[in-house]
């Protein structure tokens, strides 16, 4: 009888310790829940307020819509009639072009990239290659005006140097956008420059056909006429990515790795 008469309290007894533990169990899961919530809004706010990603982000985007307006102009001028200031290139001409380009491309990614990096630095390398960009495309309504071999030779040459500064620009900018963020920031940093970039791609194709189409029917233009005017402005759009990587706007911290960085701002004086 009394083992009988005390079970009930061991059960009371073992139902008391298990609320207190239930309750002490959803007090820590709401604390660490709102641990979880702060450091993800934290992280949402820094990334976002994060000023040297986001001027990177704008060079970026500005550069993509650039190269992709050179991408859709470049084909499209090629096999235009030279009347209307193309080259009269055949589909195999432009691909022979682009193929010469491919392997310059590849050499200069695997062996020149490396070298002159660790020398200038990627600012200094972008904008260096945004310099060289400016004269080389407004070159390209003068070499439609070459004929035969000239025009062949030059325009492979043209084009090799066009692709490979601009792949060696995309390059410093991914290492200096990779460099503003942490570790641990960089895919989210990444994906939002990716689709960014991709809206700038999306409008690019769709507004360069649509000046080349009307370049083509003001050949008599007092200012730029026919092709004239798709050049330059594509080189307004790279004297901007220029321009925007003065210091006072690309912070020059980009150039070393986020840690690194930081150790050095908070580094103890004397």
């Amino acid at each position: 009888e009394t083992l009988h008469m005390n079970h009930p309290e061991t059960e009371e007894g073992f139902d008391c310790s298990d609320a207190l533990e239930a309750a002490s169990g959803g007090s820590v899961m709401k604390e660490n829940g709102a641990e979880v919530e702060e450091r993800a809004q934290n992280f949402q706010t820094s990334i976002w307020k994060n000023w040297p990603l986001m001027a990177n982000i704008i060079i970026y985007c500005i550069f993509s819509l650039h190269e992709m307006s050179y991408t859709e102009i470049f084909s499209l001028w090629a096999v235009s009639p030279r009347r209307l200031g193309g080259m009269g290139f055949s589909s195999q001409d432009v691909g022979q072009v682009l193929a010469i380009s491919g392997c310059g491309l590849l050499f200069s990614q695997l062996y020149l990239f490396p070298k002159v990096e660790k020398i200038l630095g990627p600012i200094p390398l972008a904008r260096i290659g945004g310099v060289l960009t400016i004269p080389l495309i407004a070159c390209y309504p003068l070499i439609a005006k070459l004929t035969g071999f000239a025009q062949k030779f030059t325009i492979n040459c043209a084009s090799l140097l066009k692709n490979s500064v601009s792949v060696t620009i995309m390059t410093a900018l991914f290492i200096m956008q990779n460099n503003s963020v942490p570790q641990h920031q960089r895919g989210a940093a990444n994906g939002i420059a990716m689709t960014a970039m991709s809206l700038f791609k999306a409008v690019g194709p769709a507004a360069a056909g649509a000046i080349f189409s009307w370049c083509q029917t003001h050949q008599d233009a007092f200012y730029f006429p026919g092709v004239s005017m798709v050049f330059f402005i594509m080189n307004v759009l790279m004297v901007l990515v220029v321009v925007l990587t003065i210091e006072s706007f690309l912070p020059k911290s980009c150039t070393k790795p986020y840690e690194e960085v930081q150790k050095e701002k908070f580094k103890p004086m004397g």
